[in-house]
C-alpha cells in the first residue's frame, strides 16, 4: 500500500444542512481539504444502493441493488474492499446500520464493529471511539467509518433541516475533527454523504435528495480547491489511486486525486 485511507460516510447529510449546522470546524475543512458541495448521489438515492455504488463504482442498475435489501450481483464487480484484500491490505469497518456489512465480501475485513444507533444517545460517537482504538493499535490500511444518526435520528425521526437533524450533523463533524486531528498525518481522509433528504424521507431525484458534499484531506489533494463534476462513483477509484492499487476495469468512476 502506498498510503492509508479513512473513508467517513455521514448518512443523509445535505450540503445546506452541513453549512447550517453551526459547527466551526467546517471552515477549517474548507481550508485543509479539496471539496465540493455539489457532488451527485445515485438513483435511487437510498442508503444501501448508494453505498454499494460508492464502494464498487458502478450505478445501482448495474450492481442490481435497488433497495435497502442485499441481493447478489448478477455479474459481480469487485469493490474497494476486494481490491485492497487482493493487494494484501488490511481493512476495517465501523458501522451503525447492520445491513451495511454486505458492501464488503466475506473475508475482506480484518476488523468490524457494529453498534445499534438507537441503543445510546450517540452511537456515532461510540463507533468513532472504537475506530480510534483500532486505528491506534493496529493501523489498518483502509478504514470505513459510517455514521447513521444524521439520517435516522435526524432526518427520518425529525425531518431534514430540523434542529435535531442539524445537531446530529454537528456531532458527526466533531467526530470527523478528532479523526483528522489524531490520524491526519498517517492517513488521507475522505468525508462524504451517500444522499440527502427532504421532509422525513429520501430516494427521489429531487435536488435535496441527490446533492451531496465531498471533502478530501491528504497530500494527493490541493487544500481549498473546489472539485467539479464529482459523484459517488468516483470514491472507489480515488481510494485506489491514493493507496497505489489498480483501478478496476469494470469501474465507471474516475480518481479525484490531484493530477489524475
Amino acid at each position: 500500500m502506498n498510503k492509508k485511507v479513512i473513508l467517513i460516510s455521514i448518512d443523509g447529510m445535505r450540503p445546506d444542512g452541513l453549512k447550517a449546522c453551526g459547527n466551526e470546524y467546517l471552515s477549517e475543512l474548507e481550508k485543509i481539504c479539496s471539496y465540493t458541495y455539489n457532488a451527485r448521489s445515485m438513483t435511487p438515492s437510498v442508503t444501501f444502493p448508494c453505498h454499494f455504488s460508492m464502494t464498487h463504482s458502478v450505478i445501482p442498475q448495474r450492481h442490481g441493488i435497488l433497495t435497502n435489501t442485499y441481493v447478489p450481483q448478477v455479474r459481480p464487480v469487485n469493490g474497494i474492499f476486494e481490491k485492497i484484500n487482493a493487494a494484501g491490505g488490511v481493512s476495517a469497518m465501523f458501522y451503525g446500520w447492520e445491513p451495511l456489512r454486505d458492501i464488503a465480501s466475506p473475508g475482506t475485513l480484518k476488523f468490524a464493529t457494529y453498534i445499534n444507533a438507537y441503543m445510546q444517545e450517540s452511537g456515532d460517537t461510540v463507533l468513532t471511539d472504537e475506530a480510534e482504538k483500532v486505528i491506534s493499535q493496529h493501523k489498518p490500511d483502509f478504514v470505513f467509518l459510517y455514521m447513521v444518526e444524521t439520517d435516522e435520528k435526524g432526518g427520518h425521526d425529525n425531518g431534514w433541516m430540523s434542529e435535531e437533524y442539524l445537531r446530529r450533523i454537528s456531532i458527526a463533524i466533531d467526530n470527523v475533527k478528532r479523526i483528522i486531528e489524531k490520524f491526519g498525518e498517517e492517513y488521507s481522509v475522505i468525508i462524504m454523504a451517500d444522499h440527502g433528504g427532504h421532509d422525513r424521507s429520501h430516494g427521489t431525484e429531487l435536488p435535496e435528495d441527490m446533492t451531496i458534499p465531498l471533502f478530501f484531506y491528504g497530500s494527493d489533494f490541493v487544500p481549498g480547491e473546489n472539485i467539479e463534476n464529482a459523484s459517488l462513483l468516483d470514491i472507489a477509484p480515488t481510494i485506489a489511486s491514493i493507496m497505489g492499487i489498480n483501478i478496476d476495469s469494470d469501474w465507471e468512476g474516475k480518481s479525484l486525486t490531484n493530477g489524475l
